[in-house]
């Protein structure tokens, strides 16, 4: 297990007890790395554990590309219900070579069914995040430019993100060409969403409702009380690397960031339960202050 920082800019005794507890609980799964970035909104409380380890961004790499949709939208250069074809070829980053994308593979199947047709923007994004369709994503950032949601990205702070291509462009994945994050790049661009800092008030509360419409539960929702409401984005590659980036808003008022990333999980339950069991210690914690 690689060696893990201790628990740094921590706000108030509670918070620091809290460390402790996310410490222990992190301690019982073996891993190659977590990270952890929780930041209260309403309030100084922080934590950031590792919040700079670098990993494989996986499906998160489509929250910056969300955002700058809806950029580009506020300055008039694309319209959401404007249609693009659905085509299944692509172009390595490696080389330009064309690829195409296996269904099988694929989390959401139901775009491949449209290909030779059209969709609007607004479909590719809700699809892109909601099932994290891989096919819509790579049909956004075709469009957008991989660079310039990278530029976007740490104009907004998050200033080590790394977003350099589309999805499964396994020759790019084989000679290590990866789009990259960090817990805290996840965690400031949330923040800049829910601030409604990241494009006009009207585009981030409609970014808002498109990841509070995420189907998949398994990490940060789980560990939530009832009644909490949770905008979110994973990103899994099996045994290698499992995240989940949230924006929560808990009954009693508390709001908060939480993101936590992890790497070298074997058992990918092992891996949503600790995100889980996180998202339980920081919602307890936030709920009593």
């Amino acid at each position: 297990m690689a060696a893990v920082a201790a628990p740094v800019r921590l706000a108030g005794q509670d918070v620091a007890a809290l460390g402790a507890r996310l410490a222990a609980r992190i301690a019982r799964t073996p891993h190659q790395g977590v990270g952890v970035y929780y930041r209260r909104l309403d309030r100084p409380d922080s934590l950031l554990r590792d919040a700079d380890r670098r990993f494989h961004a996986a499906s998160t790499m489509k929250l910056p590309v969300l955002i700058q949709a809806f950029r580009d939208a506020d300055a008039g250069t694309l319209r959401l219900d404007e249609r693009w074809p659905v085509v299944n070829r692509f172009r390595s980053l490696v080389d330009g070579s064309p690829y195409a994308l296996d269904p099988a593979d694929d989390s959401d199947s139901s775009l491949y069914a449209r290909v030779g047709g059209t969709a609007t923007v607004r479909e590719l994004l809700d699809l892109m995040i909601t099932v994290s369709s891989n096919l819509a994503t790579n049909l956004v950032i075709a469009r957008l430019g991989a660079a310039r949601v990278t530029a976007t990205a740490r104009a907004l702070g998050a200033d080590s993100i790394a977003v350099l291509r589309g999805v499964e462009d396994e020759k790019a994945y084989r000679a290590g060409r990866n789009n990259t994050t960090t817990a805290r790049d996840l965690g400031v661009l949330l923040a800049a969403i829910a601030r409604r800092r990241a494009a006009s008030p009207a585009a981030c509360d409609s970014m808002l409702a498109i990841l509070g419409r995420q189907r998949f539960t398994e990490g940060i929702p789980a560990g939530l009380p009832p009644g909490a409401r949770v905008y979110h984005k994973t990103g899994w590659v099996p045994q290698v690397v499992y995240h989940d980036a949230a924006y929560v808003e808990l009954p009693g008022g508390a709001r908060y960031v939480l993101v936590v990333a992890t790497g070298g999980i074997a058992d990918d339950t092992a891996a949503y339960r600790l995100v889980a069991d996180v998202s339980r210690l920081v919602a307890e914690a936030a709920g009593r202050r």
